[in-house]
């Protein structure tokens, strides 16, 4: 593959299922070497984008390359390229190291031993217990340890922080963090939960409307903007006059705090035009743009 070629490139995507369209003419562009973050609302098409990418699913038109191979001819990625979903799908009568042996006769020649993806992922003391003994988080582990034996060159992981705790979850997003670092690995992860994504993630894709609504380097999409979290005892009287003012937009109103995007003045000045209008203004919290907040600005999310 070409060095300047994307690991994914996606091109007029459409995929719809009766009348109904899911992917509308979708474009996205995975960088090599980037940890690729893919959100949306339930039901906004992640999945099925996932599953055209790896040719799980036919689309209606457009072109899909993943590491410039069609989606009809991954197989010849032999284990270059790895996808786990949400439910890990491994032999429930197997134990993890049968997995990992069963896993490995796909490959020409696996680039890890079996003790050693084992020992990344925590599960040495489980190499002998079968799937179905074990909690969904280290079926989780067990399935992440399948791919890490070819050394992948692009993993896609469809909400891998289901049935982690917060240790497992630190785990998950260390190890994301080393392979991207040591190994150059692509990465694409859809998942709701946008803290974590924030994290870890070195671009966002918005999905919305059956189109990417928004992507990009993650730092470039938030910015430097700030949003202000106000709380007044009149929170009617201040949502009306802060719909007034130019270029102050109410994102959200979460525990009696209005959170607001201002573009043309500071909290002080903000301060001050409601309270000339006889406003009270208990607290106002300059915060940094987050994920959330964006993600809730482009879907209306409440």
């Amino acid at each position: 593959m070409a060095p300047s070629a994307p690991a994914i490139s996606i091109s007029g995507l459409h995929k719809a299922y009766g009348a109904h369209s899911v992917l509308n003419d979708l474009d996205l562009r995975v960088e090599r070497g980037s940890i690729q973050g893919l959100v949306g609302l339930n039901g906004s098409g992640k999945t099925t984008t996932l599953e055209c990418i790896l040719g799980l699913r036919k689309f209606d038109r457009g072109d899909v390359r993943v590491l410039e191979l069609s989606p009809a001819n991954l197989y010849a990625a032999r284990g270059r390229i790895v996808a786990i979903f949400d439910t890990p799908s491994l032999n429930p009568n197997l134990t993890v190291r049968q997995c990992l042996q069963q896993a490995a006769l796909l490959l020409d020649r696996p680039a890890r031993d079996f003790s050693d993806v084992e020992a990344l992922l925590g599960i040495q003391k489980y190499a002998g217990f079968r799937i179905k003994q074990l909690s969904l988080g280290n079926k989780r582990r067990a399935s992440i340890a399948q791919a890490l034996l070819a050394d992948p060159e692009l993993i896609l992981l469809d909400e891998p922080f289901n049935g982690l705790d917060a240790g497992g979850v630190d785990d998950i997003l260390q190890l994301i963090r080393t392979l991207n670092a040591e190994s150059g690995t692509t990465f694409m992860l859809s998942s709701h939960q946008l803290p974590y994504l924030e994290k870890i993630c070195s671009h966002i894709a918005i999905l919305h409307g059956g189109n990417i609504a928004a992507n990009g380097a993650i730092d470039e999409l938030l910015g430097n903007k700030q949003v202000i979290r106000l709380l007044s005892p009149d929170v009617e009287a201040a949502r009306t006059r802060l719909a007034t003012m130019d270029g102050v937009k109410v994102l959200a109103e979460e525990d009696g705090y209005l959170s607001l995007e201002c573009e043309s003045m500071d909290s002080a000045e903000l301060n001050a035009q409601l309270v000339g209008h006889n406003i009270a203004v208990a607290e106002l919290i300059r915060e940094k743009a987050s994920l959330e907040t964006l993600f809730r600005k482009i879907t209306g999310a409440s």
